[in-house]
């Protein structure tokens, strides 16, 4: 099984991808634990992305696409895997076929979580002054203002993403404002 999940920050994508990996068994692969771990492991690829960063520039598509590829050839994927913040943009998502299809593989589906996104931006703010109010630290990233950057971001390069696999027809959209056992019980429809 090799997945897709879309959706923008906050709409439950890593939460619904710990449960299938629980699940299936097979892994969620997560960009940046992959450049990190490729990073970690001074891999030849890994080298190359850390000189990037060490000079504060953004990863480019070709090496995040390697990272990628690496990843999807070890062993723990051979049954599957589910990619999460990855592609972020339509030339990634263009590698990634033509990397799959040289590999003999394909996706299964994309699941996009829709959401409200004022809706997510409450939960964000309430999620801060719950952790406050208990006490905690809250995230440098967790205030209203960066979110709604982010969701900006989203919008412009990732959302186009939609578009592209729904003319696939590999597109599937779950309501991501229900509940957690209800969008687990939406996707596990799709996979059905």
């Amino acid at each position: 099984m090799r997945l897709i999940f879309l959706g923008p920050p906050g709409a439950g994508k890593g939460t619904q991808a710990k449960l299938l990996t629980e699940r299936y068994g097979i892994p969620q692969l997560s960009t940046g634990d992959m450049l990190r771990t490729a990073v970690a492991q001074a891999t030849e690829v890994g080298m190359r992305a850390k000189a990037v960063m060490d000079a504060g520039q953004l990863v480019s598509d070709e090496i995040v696409n390697e990272i990628v590829s690496d990843r999807i050839d070890s062993a723990d994927c051979a049954r599957g895997f589910i990619l999460d913040g990855y592609p972020r943009t339509v030339p990634q998502a263009v590698a990634l076929d033509r990397m799959l299809e040289e590999k003999g593989l394909k996706l299964d589906a994309v699941i996009e979580l829709k959401v409200d996104e004022a809706a997510l931006v409450r939960r964000m703010e309430n999620r801060v002054t719950e952790t406050v109010a208990a006490g905690g630290t809250v995230r440098s990233d967790d205030n209203p203002e960066a979110f709604r950057r982010r969701l900006q971001e989203y919008r412009e390069k990732t959302a186009p993403l939609s578009e592209h696999y729904a003319r696939t027809g590999r597109l599937k959209t779950v309501d991501g404002m229900a509940d957690v056992h209800t969008v687990t019980a939406e996707i596990e429809k799709i996979l059905a």
